[in-house]
């Protein structure tokens, strides 16, 4: 049985992972004793009580995610500084909480759910994929520094999938030069969510990975066009990539 602490998990990807792991027989932390991620205090306390109770934690996934959709321009220093609090230093936080104990036991697997967007940059998400941008990077920094101790640091990249995350997006109020396009793009956005897969076959794939003792660095989850774009930065131009992004969330 493994001890589990998983963030954000009352929707989406982080309810169905809690709901997998459940159903093989681990034991789950998350739901009403979640850390607030914003929180020090909070972090470091719920921490505190899983090692207390349990006396180890075997696996960190970090899921806990907003999303506020705006052109840059429109997107508040405040606004871009909470995008920021919880998908990024919210992440770290939880991380540096659990490195001590999984130093300790000298084993450990932390499954950070980035983005398909922490790879390609979407419009209108720029601050959502910047702050998903910067977690791939602490996380491939953070998988050299702690490999040789035992644990095991993995990125999660879901495309859309049907979520709670559509109707929680939040949105900046749009100027006139950015408005139709803004709208425009958003509802593209919200229509491959909605019809996008059931965020199970996420947990699942964590629960592959977390009986693999070398993971990779990356697993990219999704639509298979979505994956496929991808495969195209790493292999062509930007310029391509720029104009399919462009394009396809103009209409």
């Amino acid at each position: 049985m493994a001890i589990i602490l998983i963030t954000g998990t009352s929707t989406g990807i982080g309810k169905a992972c809690a709901e997998f792991f459940r159903a093989r027989g681990d034991k789950i932390y998350g739901g009403s004793r979640k850390p607030d991620v914003r929180s020090d205090e909070s972090v470091n306390a719920a921490v505190s009580e899983i090692l207390e109770r349990e006396g180890r934690i075997d696996i960190l996934i970090n899921n806990a995610g907003i999303a506020i959709a705006g052109a840059v321009e429109d997107t508040s220093i405040e606004e871009a500084k909470e995008q920021f609090e919880v998908n990024f230093f919210g992440a770290m936080r939880v991380c540096k909480a659990v490195l001590p104990a999984m130093r300790a036991q000298r084993s450990g697997y932390i499954i950070n759910i980035s983005s398909i967007a922490g790879l390609i940059a979407v419009p209108y998400q720029g601050l959502y994929s910047a702050s998903k941008f910067a977690l791939e990077g602490l996380s491939e920094s953070l998988r050299m520094e702690t490999r040789d101790l035992g644990i095991r640091v993995v990125l999660i990249e879901p495309g859309d999938h049907k979520t709670a995350f559509t109707q929680n997006r939040r949105k900046s109020t749009p100027s006139e030069p950015y408005c139709k396009r803004f709208e425009t793009a958003v509802s593209r956005m919200e229509k491959d969510e909605q019809n996008g897969p059931d965020p199970a076959g996420v947990a699942r794939l964590i629960g592959r990975i977390v009986e693999n003792p070398n993971p990779r660095l990356r697993y990219t989850v999704g639509p298979v066009p979505e994956r496929a774009m991808v495969w195209l930065k790493r292999w062509k131009p930007y310029w391509v990539i720029e104009m399919i992004m462009k394009q396809y969330y103009s209409h």
